[in-house]
């Protein structure tokens, strides 16, 4: 094809993605810190894969932790909640290590 010549055959249509927006404000006591992510329960669903960002900031102290994250896993039913786990990623040092501690704090059994 040169350059020229305009695609016609409609393989590069517009796509409109539309993603929900969903802001949760959530207790410590909603939320299981894990060293490398977090888990808690979503009245709505959350699709595999979804990027999220995360501000967590602990009862004990004002250092939050800052960062995003993909949601890996969403289970359960509209009745009882969704089970949402995510692994945050790109997180400084400091943020890592904090999480760390917090995970630790609060499950003395976490690997």
């Amino acid at each position: 094809m040169a350059t020229s010549k305009v695609d016609r055959s409609g393989v590069f249509e517009p796509v409109t993605v539309e993603a929900h927006k969903t802001r949760l404000l959530l207790s410590a006591k909603e939320v299981v810190v894990r060293p490398n992510g977090l888990e808690f329960l979503s009245p709505h669903p959350i699709a595999l894969w979804t990027e999220v960002t995360v501000d967590l900031r602990s009862p004990v102290d004002a250092r939050p932790v800052r960062g995003g994250g993909v949601v890996v896993d969403c289970t359960g039913n509209r009745h009882a909640g969704y089970v949402v786990s995510l692994v945050l990623m790109n997180l400084t040092r400091q943020s890592q290590e904090r999480l760390r501690e917090l995970a630790v704090c609060r499950h003395p059994a976490a690997d």
